[in-house]
């Protein structure tokens, strides 16, 4: 008897595939159109951001003395540094390593799309911030061989790891979604 739920549950997911791949095309990306709206939009604004920085900052600019644009004395920079790490520049020098683990990671989000429950708005909105972000920096290592930072805070004499919108996306986007599954876990 415990195995008909099973059974029951597991052919409800069979025909619910089955009824979902017989949906046309569009309407089965619109499904997910907070998540690709919303990675898009990371994605552009970490480019146009990083693409400012780089008219603006000669690279390897980092401090006062070396031209970094100072918004708030003591506090917040615009500096134009290399990333070949990840974050904290944990395996630096590992910038082709780090671009297929970012390619691989979007097609597994993708592949397992439907078991990570991306339908759910709040999934939709977590994975868009990871995924555009994810892309922000790999198109970074593909173009450049390191990922360009620029946003630097100093915290008294702790100064924070360098970073970028696509940093960002993806740190927000883990958050939420560790968030969200403590929150209702499944």
């Amino acid at each position: 008897m415990d195995d008909e739920p099973s059974l029951s549950s597991s052919s409800s997911r069979a025909a619910q595939a089955n009824a979902e791949n017989r949906k046309p095309r569009i309407q089965r990306i619109l499904a997910y159109r907070l998540l690709l709206g919303l990675a898009l939009a990371v994605f552009v604004a970490d480019q146009l951001t990083k693409l400012w920085i780089a008219q603006r900052l000669p690279f390897g600019t980092y401090g006062e003395a070396a031209g970094a644009i100072r918004i708030i004395k003591g506090f917040f920079y615009l500096v134009h540094v290399g990333n070949t790490g990840a974050a904290w520049s944990m395996f630096s020098g590992q910038s082709v390593m780090l671009a297929v683990l970012a390619f691989g990671t979007l097609l597994a989000i993708f592949s397992w799309r439907a078991a990570l429950g991306l339908r759910d708005r709040l999934s939709q909105l977590c994975f868009g911030l990871l995924c555009g972000g994810i892309l922000g920096n790999l198109v970074d290592r593909l173009l450049h061989g390191h990922v360009i930072d620029f946003i630097d805070l100093h915290f008294g004499n702790y100064i924070y790891p360098t970073f970028n919108v696509a940093d960002s996306g993806i740190c927000l986007g883990v958050i939420l979604y560790l968030w969200q599954s403590l929150r209702a876990p499944k």
